[in-house]
């Protein structure tokens, strides 16, 4: 049973129609990457899980059950705008949001020291929030959210602001609640953060899901048959070798090494490209090129502008 559902969701501003019968499908102890551009509807969506606002058309579920109050328990939200009081001091404030998802003071403070310590912000304690650098304030914010150890998890925008070793820590945090059991939901533009953490996917654009599945199958899906050679030795016209049943898309030479890409027609496979190649030179490597997510997300958001 997927954790979480969204069926046919539309939502409306004024003239404006924010979500246009959005469905998705997240799966139990599955990172859920909701990917667009911005003002494509991700927010929105985002906002309506959280019960900030309501949908008004469609269904959402969570757990089998429709969407209710009782379920905000269960849930914990990044948002991409941080909201921490920069006048309170960090440990009164994080013990204050602690209570209010209805963990004791006892609790709070023992797993409050766990992470401060595992971050490495316990110095920061009795400091005020406006003294932290901005980093060290999601640090503190990612901890309230996950403190209550909730089913569902919400992360918009997780990484901004954080330098690359804070970004690994986090990713790794990210991973390891993923692994103990949680569902997350995970909004970015970072789209290497995509193909290294999320394990489905759904691309939202103009209020419309234009694309979704696991990050696996959609490279798969977009995969040209081309393939990276770097060749050893290579005698020969490579346009003559190949002509007819391949194409050559990149030839270069590097240190006496040729580095080749090579498109295949419908139906040949990479074992006659090899075939075809090794007479005339020393394969050094061979892989297929598979599209980036990257890659993917532009050709698909600049093909629905068209």
């Amino acid at each position: 049973m997927d954790i979480f559902q969204a069926v046919n969701v539309t939502k409306r501003f004024a003239n404006h129609t924010a979500l246009d019968k959005v469905s998705i499908a997240v799966p139990p102890q599955s990172i859920f990457g909701l990917l667009g551009p911005n003002g494509a509807g991700k927010t929105t969506l985002i906002r309506i899980i959280n019960q900030i606002t309501g949908p008004d058309e469609g269904e959402l579920f969570f757990n089998g059950e429709k969407l209710k109050a009782a379920h905000v328990e269960l849930i914990g939200y990044l948002p991409e705008e941080r909201g921490l009081y920069k006048k309170m001091k960090v440990g009164e404030q994080a013990l204050y949001l602690a209570q209010l998802k209805g963990i004791s003071k006892h609790d709070a403070l023992k797993k409050l020291k766990y992470w401060f310590e595992k971050f490495e912000i316990q110095a920061w304690w009795n400091r005020k929030v406006e003294e932290l650098s901005k980093g060290m304030q999601q640090k503190v914010q990612f901890i309230v959210t996950i403190l209550h150890e909730p089913k569902l998890l919400i992360f918009d925008e997780p990484f901004s602001g954080f330098d690359p070793i804070n970004v690994n820590l986090l990713r790794d945090e990210i991973l390891n609640l993923r692994n103990n059991g949680a569902t997350i939901i995970f909004s970015t533009h970072n789209m290497a953060s995509v193909e290294e953490l999320c394990d489905h996917i759904a691309l939202i654009n103009k209020s419309k899901k234009i694309l979704d599945g696991s990050v696996k199958n959609i490279r798969k899906q977009f995969k040209t048959d081309t393939y990276e050679f770097e060749l050893e030795n290579f005698t020969g016209n490579l346009k003559t070798i190949i002509d007819g049943k391949f194409h050559l898309v990149e030839e270069k030479l590097e240190d006496e090494i040729t580095k080749v890409k090579i498109k295949t027609n419908a139906g040949i496979s990479q074992n006659e490209l090899i075939q075809t190649i090794l007479p005339f030179a020393q394969i050094q490597s061979f892989r297929e090129v598979i599209p980036s997510m990257n890659d993917i997300f532009i050709s698909q958001v600049e093909g629905d502008s068209k």
